[in-house]
């Protein structure tokens, strides 16, 4: 029978309450320090599967825990690792997956828990470190009238306190210190104290520290608070909140200065731990994206000695496919390894190497001598994966991409840095891979424009941005236009007019050339119908619509282009649907079904760029197709006298192809009146090109009105 989430959480509050209640100096029975918990348990469920995720709610367990008198030195170790086991399995409901990254949120709130703990426990502290204050100064302002009675009660309070006490003159002369103070510097009672407080001084004080001891000695201050270290004999380091107050006589003369000393060296350590963990990757120990940045940011700031930063963004070529072969383990071993030969690569203090996500790593150098000391990080880098490695009897070759940034501090951010390196990593990817690329402007300047295309493509649409311009197509038998080519063009308002080439490969990447294919598939058939309003008695204008792949893949695109040519009043004869050929090579039956559905409305199927693509002559006979759209790289050598007899006979064989598979012959590219010719001699049907017209408006294409009806 399954659990409610109450009772879940009732149970984690029973298992932390057996935890922790025998370390604790609380007067609550065991049930009802139970009940205690319970609500935090709730806290920390939700504060766990809370979105937004606010960890620091977690803080308000740690104080409630001090208030409980939790404060053992065995009760927050027990605490932090009851929520470390115990919180994600018992506050996720029974049957439902964890919330994403529930460990990443749970080591969190153990971070907010153990700060809030600290904080509480810190104030605590401080309340008596000023009771025992006050209780000092009380005990010598009292001496002068009952002096045996009062030393008596001073002593008592000075050698039973939990915090290190010690009195010096205003020389610094060592008076007096407490048992505690001498355990605290790792010592015994009866061995000789320190004489002066110069014996507690530490390499690594700030010099504010001493400036505050000065002001202190010199009367111009009465006390001063802060978290200084002294070292200990046996080579430890001792973490303190010191608060020193200046003693004054009845004239207010300073006479001595009083040293109150709190341990938090556990508290040191336990934050310096959970700092390790929030800037280090759990799985590799590398340096995370977040102290990578820390570091290039700091090393980017204005006024640092930093003159000139060099960066390797790098990502690993193929990894997906061992994540997807071999499982995500066999894929984490393996980043695992690259971690450490990343590591073997960095060689200076200037260097350190992270991973900043997935399979991207970032290497970094601050002050490089120059481009070649960036270059060399990464001929390393790649020599260091060149070799195989060796996984449950696998060999798995690793290879990477590498974006190289290096230049001086100032010229860009830290942001702008790593997205040029991104960049860059990705164009030397897009070379082959297993090699390194420098930063290029131009190139990044590139990138960002089509980045900027891609992102304002979804709302070009609907700001009207897009208009269609048309090439007529010509009969190369008697000259006169057979009909034209929708041509989509974008008129944007920074880049001008951009051709199909700059976002027609975006919008198939992003999906939007369905409803722009469409789009012009309406703004074609209603130029078909006003071509033919003035000649109803003649045969329709044919106009070729280029038709994406993505396009034919959408359900129900046969009925929706039924319904555009009947809302536009014309014949299906009245369109032809243009495919690249590479979209058809191979297609199987349940792609080609839409054209072969096309082709039974009589609506004509041009295969576009014929020649470019790897398909089968003989193939064609079974496609749909009724023209064949010949690239213009096969009659290029035709523009001029005399002609490549070579290109002669590849289009005459094609032309002879077509024609006998019942196939008519469209050439694209025509620029002088010589191809024209000899295109023609070819027995080629159609053509279009510069030699007859540019793309432009349907109103500059007045020789429709010429079209030969017979």
């Amino acid at each position: 029978m399954n659990s409610g989430p109450d009772d879940r959480i009732r149970r984690f509050a029973t298992v932390w309450s057996r935890a922790i209640h025998p370390v604790t100096a609380t007067s609550m029975t065991c049930p009802e320090f139970e009940e205690y918990l319970l609500p935090l348990a709730r806290l920390l469920s939700e504060a766990l599967t809370a979105d937004p995720f606010d960890p620091r709610l977690a803080a308000e367990v740690g104080a409630a825990l001090v208030a409980a008198h939790c404060t053992e030195p065995e009760a927050l170790p027990r605490v932090l690792e009851v929520v470390d086991d115990c919180l994600v399995p018992y506050c996720t409901p029974e049957g439902r997956p964890p919330v994403p990254d529930s460990r990443t949120r749970c080591a969190r709130l153990q971070h907010w828990i153990a700060a809030g703990f600290t904080r509480a426990l810190r104030t605590r502290v401080l309340a008596e470190q000023e009771d025992i204050s006050r209780a000092a100064l009380a005990a010598r302002t009292e001496a002068q009238a009952a002096l045996h009675e009062s030393e008596a009660r001073f002593r008592a309070v000075f050698e039973g306190a939990p915090v290190g006490i010690g009195i010096a003159d205003m020389n610094g002369r060592v008076l007096d210190v407490n048992a505690a103070l001498t355990r605290m510097f790792g010592g015994v009672e009866d061995q000789p104290r320190p004489r002066h407080t110069n014996e507690w001084v530490h390499p690594d004080d700030a010099p504010h520290v001493r400036e505050l001891q000065a002001e202190l000695a010199r009367g111009e201050r009465d006390h001063y608070s802060v978290e200084k270290s002294y070292p200990r004999p046996d080579g430890t380091v001792l973490w303190t909140n010191l608060t020193v107050s200046l003693l004054r006589d009845s004239a207010g003369t300073p006479q001595y200065m009083l040293g109150v000393v709190e341990d938090v060296t556990e508290g040191r350590l336990l934050h310096e731990r959970l700092r390790h963990e929030a800037t280090h990757d759990a799985l590799t120990g590398l340096p995370n994206r977040s102290l990578f940045f820390e570091r290039l940011e700091h090393a980017l700031a204005p006024g640092t000695s930093t003159t000139r930063v060099g960066l390797c963004y790098l990502d690993l070529d193929g990894f997906t496919a061992v994540n997807d072969s071999l499982g995500h383990s066999v894929g984490d071993r393996l980043l695992v390894t690259v971690a450490e030969r990343l590591r073997a690569c960095v060689t200076s203090e200037d260097e350190m190497v992270a991973r900043i996500g997935g399979d991207e790593f970032g290497a970094l150098i601050t002050d490089p001598a120059g481009r070649a000391d960036v270059t060399g990080l990464a001929d390393r880098i790649l020599a260091a994966l060149s070799s195989p490695v060796r996984l449950d009897g696998r060999e798995l070759s690793v290879r990477c991409s590498i974006g190289i940034v290096e230049g001086p501090v100032g010229s860009l951010g830290p942001a702008e840095v790593l997205r040029s390196a991104d960049i860059t990593m990705y164009r030397a990817k897009e070379a082959g891979g297993n090699r390194f690329a420098l930063a290029d402007p131009d190139s990044d300047a590139r990138a960002i424009t089509r980045h900027g295309l891609t992102n304002r493509l979804p709302t070009a649409l609907e700001r009207g941005e897009f208009f269609v311009e048309y090439q007529p197509l010509v009969r190369l038998s008697d000259g006169s236009v057979r009909g034209a080519e929708a041509l989509v063009r974008w008129l944007h308002p920074v880049h001008g007019v951009l051709g199909p080439d700059h976002f027609i490969p975006l919008a198939e990447s992003t999906g939007l050339i369905v409803p722009l294919g469409r789009w012009v598939l309406v703004q074609a058939a209603r130029q078909a119908r006003a071509w033919q309003l003035p000649r109803d008695d003649g045969p329709p204008v044919r106009v070729n619509v280029n038709l994406s792949p993505c396009q034919l893949e959408q359900p129900g695109l046969v009925t929706d282009f039924v319904a555009v040519l009947e809302e536009a009043g014309i014949e299906p004869t009245a369109i032809c649907l243009e495919l690249t050929e590479t979209a058809l090579v191979g297609a199987g039956e349940e792609a080609l079904r839409p054209l072969r559905q096309f082709a039974e409305l009589g609506v004509d199927i041009a295969l576009d760029d014929f020649g470019t693509g790897y398909s089968n002559l003989a193939a064609l006979r079974r496609l749909p197709v009724t023209t064949l759209k010949l690239d213009r790289s096969f009659t290029h050598g035709m523009q001029h006298r005399p002609v490549d007899p070579v290109d002669l006979k590849i289009v005459e064989g094609i032309v002879s192809l077509a024609h006998t598979l019942g196939m008519s012959v469209t050439v694209e590219g025509v620029e002088t009146g010589t191809q024209a010719e000899h295109l023609r001699g070819l027995g080629c049907d159609t053509a279009q090109g510069w030699y007859y017209a540019r793309p432009g408006p349907p109103e500059r294409l007045h020789a429709l009105s010429l079209v030969d009806a017979t």
